[in-house]
């Protein structure tokens, strides 16, 4: 079995629809995939029901959080995948209807800045361009640029416009991630901590946090990402079998704003048992 469970549609950041992306799963030889926006279930349903014939859909999410370390004040976000929880759940409708509206007030605030400063951006195209209670990200200014020509790709405008500690990212108040475990594990759905040791995207959590977080209710890791080298997926396989959390692979797919093809990297089939065995709040989807 290919299982791919990290992948982003038009309903956060992807480039394509919910009904597409399960498409491109299945023609790139998936056999389970999952959709995974940025604090949305909202792709859940449409994706639903496009399931090709021999794909099985995971319904799930990536909640934006942050790790404070209590012994010295540190914060790092992490970014917190989350499978099979009820979409339905009061505590975790309410923060992620609260973090998507931060995203827009905070995506408007970066294209403002961005005009000002004279760059080809118009903040209410870019707003209006965007789907009603849609997660608005980066990506979606990342386009405009490259749309106006200022740069040739979205890797291009994160690296000079709209990544950390450049001239225009601003930083967003997101869900401690102890919540975000507390509250999906009272959905009945079960969290999968991800890129955790992706240095090239800006600051990691230690492997102390690691732990503390495994010893949470944490329930797994991904492991196998583009973002980890071999090195950093041996370390983390090493962490994982200490902790005893469930080692995942995926590919973090979001269509053509970034380089890597759905199913680049694949979770082993005992590995996505353990996960569905352990959710109580929402079924896989099978055509």
């Amino acid at each position: 079995m290919r299982i791919d469970l990290h992948a982003h549609s038009t309903a956060s950041d992807g480039t394509d629809s919910p009904e597409g992306l399960v498409i491109a799963a299945a023609k790139a030889g998936l056999d389970v995939v999952a959709i995974t926006d940025h604090d949305t279930t909202a792709g859940w349903a449409p994706a639903a029901e496009a399931v090709p014939p021999g794909l099985t859909l995971v319904p799930g999410a990536e909640l934006s959080t942050v790790s404070v370390d209590p012994r010295t004040g540190r914060r790092v976000s992490v970014h917190m995948l989350a499978y099979l929880f009820d979409p339905l759940s009061g505590a975790l409708v309410t923060e992620q209807s609260r973090l998507r509206a931060e995203r827009r007030t905070r995506l408007r605030a970066m294209a403002e800045r961005m005009a000002d400063d004279g760059l080809p951006v118009d903040p209410d195209e870019v707003m209006d361009a965007l789907p009603a209670d849609a997660p608005a990200g980066r990506p979606h200014l990342a386009q405009a640029l490259v749309r106006a020509g200022t740069v040739v790709d979205v890797n291009q405008a994160f690296a000079e416009y709209l990544g950390n500690g450049r001239g225009y990212y601003l930083p967003r108040e997101d869900t401690p991630v102890e919540a975000a475990i507390d509250m999906i594990a009272n959905a009945g759905g079960v969290t999968v901590i991800a890129h955790p040791f992706a240095r090239s995207r800006g600051s990691i959590i230690t492997p102390e946090v690691l732990a503390e977080l495994a010893a949470r209710g944490m329930t797994g890791v991904e492991v196998d990402h583009p973002n980890h080298d071999e090195k950093t997926r041996a370390e983390l396989r090493g962490l994982a079998g200490e902790l005893g959390l469930v080692r995942t692979g995926s590919s973090d797919y979001h269509g053509t704003n970034k380089s890597i093809p759905i199913g680049a990297e694949t979770t082993d089939p005992d590995a996505f048992a353990e996960l569905v065995a352990r959710a109580t709040g929402s079924r896989v989807v099978v055509a």
